[in-house]
């Protein structure tokens, strides 16, 4: 299969490389020279624009958007909607609300697959969760490629229709909150409690056959080791939350009670204000998921 790909930051050349590596001929543009002229030398066949990018795959275009959420993604389909018919299709693996997913995909004259995408930067290797709306004639259509984008076929799925992936991780988002702070209260406590424990050792046993073991825990114990037990000189600054006050806008519309989640969004933006272990784990296991900046004091 052909795939075109439009943005070649850290997780759209993610999905260049698991694209090659599965067999598969890439088309790549993006307005950085130095991410295409890298997406080239490993494989790709550069694109000097979106316009380019199109008329380079010809009919039946298969495209898949990794540009930031937001303007972006409008801008690039404005761009791409001329050159498009039915029989093509557009997969937004961008982070955006799944109201803005829906209307975009009415407006496309292409079957438009709204992919969200879980997993970060440190998924290179491993291979990304993928929840995926639209089309069902589509998706199958795109299958190959998210066989080798995801972990495998077990990585991905077809969620519904246009809308229900970016809605179904738009609630992934807001369970990672409610997680990361279960663990980020649990090792506060153990830091501040009656015992001197070293908590790169708690979470490397805790994630041999424990009940709470998971890839967040192993990002904790990773946190640890970099850091140390007192996490250095982490701040208690948590960046983000567009995803997770989504999350809690709806469960509020659908009378759905979400108070984990509630107060994990709560505690993210309090951490604005003053300095707590818990947020300071939670600053730090961003980096290990997202590779996201972090902040320090």
């Amino acid at each position: 299969m052909q795939l075109g790909v439009i943005g070649l930051g850290r997780m759209g050349r993610i999905v260049v490389d698991r694209t090659l590596e599965g067999g598969h001929d890439v088309v790549a543009f993006d307005l950085d020279n130095e991410a295409l002229a890298a997406a080239a030398e490993a494989g790709a066949t550069p694109a000097e624009s979106v316009a380019d990018l199109a008329e380079t795959l010809g009919d039946e275009k298969r495209i898949w958007l990794m540009v930031p959420a937001g303007d972006a993604v409008d801008a690039t389909l404005e761009d791409l909607d001329p050159h498009l018919s039915s029989d093509d299709i557009v997969v937004d693996g961008g982070n955006s609300h799944f109201k803005r997913s829906l209307a975009r995909a009415e407006a496309c004259s292409a079957a438009y697959l709204d992919c969200g995408t879980s997993g970060g930067p440190a998924s290179a290797e491993e291979g990304f969760s993928l929840m995926v709306g639209g089309p069902e004639w589509a998706y199958e259509e795109l299958t190959p490629v998210f066989d080798c984008v995801a972990t495998g076929p077990a990585g991905h799925g077809r969620m519904g229709p246009e809308g229900s992936g970016h809605y179904v991780k738009m609630v992934h988002n807001g369970v990672e909150y409610a997680l990361m702070q279960a663990y980020g209260e649990g090792f506060e406590l153990l830091a501040d409690g009656r015992y001197e424990l070293d908590l790169e050792t708690v979470a490397r046993t805790w994630n041999n056959g424990a009940v709470i073991r998971s890839w967040l825990l192993e990002l904790c114990e990773e946190a640890f080791v970099a850091e140390g037990s007192d996490l250095g000189d982490v701040d208690d600054y948590i960046a983000g939350g567009s995803t997770g006050t989504w999350t809690v806008e709806e469960a509020l519309a659908q009378e759905v009670p979400v108070p984990l989640i509630y107060q994990a969004l709560a505690e993210r933006f309090d951490s604005r204000n003053e300095g707590r272990f818990s947020r300071r784990l939670a600053n730090r296991l961003r980096y290990g998921f997202g590779r996201h900046e972090v902040a320090r004091r």
